[in-house]
């Protein structure tokens, strides 16, 4: 976002995934999967034209939405998102606005068990 500023929500899953990875990382290197972090910045324009791409995570290509097979919402955001909707994601009836490392780390999980089957 503008000026490298973050909102908490967003800052928190940043934090989540980093832990994440790193649990991620030990524990598939035994079986020969490398795991590595890339972070995108989104710039205030493209936040702009579409705050959902805010709090995504991707593995392999694909949403964690995608890969936990829950769904995507949204809620007003706060501090420089203003009043833009943010992304959430909705797992058995918990809505998430930051996505914890447990929900995370399931999601690399279930990559790494589709890897090792190809």
């Amino acid at each position: 976002m503008a000026d490298g500023q973050t909102c908490d929500r967003c800052a928190c899953t940043g934090d989540a995934t980093e832990a994440a990875i790193d649990k991620l990382k030990r524990c598939l290197a035994e079986v020969g999967i490398k795991v590595l972090l890339e972070k995108r910045i989104i710039d205030q324009a493209a936040f702009i034209a579409n705050p959902l791409q805010s709090n995504q995570i991707s593995i392999d290509g694909r949403t964690i939405e995608t890969w936990l097979d829950v769904s995507t919402g949204q809620s007003a955001c706060c501090g420089p998102c203003a009043d833009k909707q943010c992304r959430t994601i909705r797992i058995d009836g918990q809505a998430y606005e930051a996505i914890p490392e447990a929900v995370i780390l399931r999601a690399g999980l279930l990559a790494a068990a589709e890897k090792l089957r190809q």
